[in-house]
């Protein structure tokens, strides 16, 4: 069942239960703009306890806050009891909710454009909160009083800019002088959070926009933990659609240059962001093969350009190079073409035990004895197990 007609089920369920149910938040936004939302969010004025009277097999996941998933068609839909909230002390979560109505509802959400509602059966929006006017005229705006909702909840300083970027809004005013003055808190937020919003920005097509505002906005500082750079150039922005996280972050890192090594930086960024031990690594990659490329690669042998070629970090730093209008980014996708026709990785002929068998030790020459080897097989010096054996040998002998 599509996500849309599971919800709209669920929803009708509860109407015909004397319940008011609508579609709310995100997903009303997306189908205003046109988009097919990949989840849909019910709102009802039904308490929790009246939701599973109606969907005995609903859980909680937030029964305080009155959320609950309902399983319908294969789907699983959050379905939410209208609230209002009190006071929040920790900058993520209220203190107290209290069950209350639709208009309470939405006036207690983050921007306007995700405080709408749609009546699933007829389609009709409700908008208590301006929302379809400002999606209309493309504005990103905080519903009230914008100091107040950043303070909610701090992370709404981050995807503030990525609702900006992602939908090519231009932000209110008064939202974005309160995202400036509350920058520094953004600190608060825990690290796990504010690298899964980044990553969220880095993995869509408006990256680039979604970088330029976090550092206009005076966001970078608490969001990468390193001092404030102003960014030179728009590599960020001249990344392939389908970019990873850590060819973006690359990028973002030779963008805002600070006379500290990106080896640091890496480190810096990773504790930032909470990134993995393969994101990690791979902006590591990144960044040290598109310094070696740089440097070497038209001074590069054909194996030695065949390994680089093979490296997990290649495609990145290639990437990163065509951002930064490198000639030598034409030149290497040039020089790929008769490399990869003769192969760039083919099978070795030989290994360790191949090696064992023809009589040798194990011992540190190995790998010396297999590079080689793999080295002139790359080249195409050598293309069979006699001719890796031979040589082998000989390269034996000058240990």
């Amino acid at each position: 069942m599509a996500p849309r007609e599971a919800a709209a089920a669920i929803a009708a369920a509860l109407t015909t239960a004397g319940f008011v149910a609508r579609f709310a938040g995100g997903c009303v936004r997306d189908e205003l703009l046109g988009q097919h939302p990949a989840d849909y969010d019910v709102a009802t004025n039904a308490t929790p306890d009246q939701i599973k009277a109606c969907f005995p097999k609903a859980r909680g996941v937030g029964e305080h806050f009155g959320v609950m998933l309902v399983r319908h068609g294969g789907r699983t839909v959050e379905v939410a009891t209208f609230r209002g909230e009190g006071p929040y002390r920790d900058g993520r979560r209220p203190e107290r909710v209290e069950f209350s109505d639709e208009v309470t509802d939405a006036n207690r959400r983050d921007f306007t454009i995700n405080g709408l509602f749609m009546d699933p059966a007829t389609g009709t929006v409700i908008d208590h909160v301006g929302g379809r006017a400002d999606l209309q005229a493309r504005l990103l705006r905080a519903i009230g009083d914008p100091d107040a909702r950043l303070e909610e909840d701090r992370l709404r300083l981050l995807r503030a800019v990525r609702f900006a970027a992602r939908f090519d809004m231009r932000m209110d005013p008064a939202t974005a002088q309160a995202v400036q003055r509350h920058a520094p808190e953004l600190r608060g937020v825990s690290r796990e959070r504010v690298g899964q919003e980044v990553r969220r920005m880095l993995l869509h097509t408006t990256r680039g926009v979604a970088v330029q505002l976090i550092e206009s906005l005076g966001l970078a500082p608490a969001t990468l933990l390193e001092a404030s750079a102003a960014l030179q150039g728009t590599r960020v922005r001249q990344l392939p659609q389908h970019a990873s996280v850590s060819c973006a972050l690359a990028a973002w890192m030779l963008d805002r240059p600070l006379q500290v090594p990106w080896q640091h930086r890496v480190k810096v960024w990773t504790d930032a962001l909470v990134l993995s031990n393969h994101e990690r690594d791979a902006l590591h990659e990144a960044l040290r093969l598109r310094d070696a490329l740089c440097a070497a690669w038209a001074s590069m042998p054909v194996a030695a350009r065949k390994r680089a070629a093979a490296s997990p970090g290649f495609e990145d730093a290639c990437a990163l190079l065509v951002a930064e209008g490198l000639p030598l980014a034409q030149s290497i996708q040039a020089d790929l073409v008769p490399l990869r026709v003769s192969g760039i990785a083919p099978q070795p002929l030989l290994d360790g035990d191949h090696l064992k068998r023809m009589g040798m030790q194990p011992g540190p020459d190995f790998r010396r004895i297999l590079d080689t080897v793999y080295d002139a097989q790359l080249e195409g010096r050598i293309g069979s197990i006699a001719q890796a054996e031979v040589l082998a040998r000989e390269v034996a002998t000058k240990a």
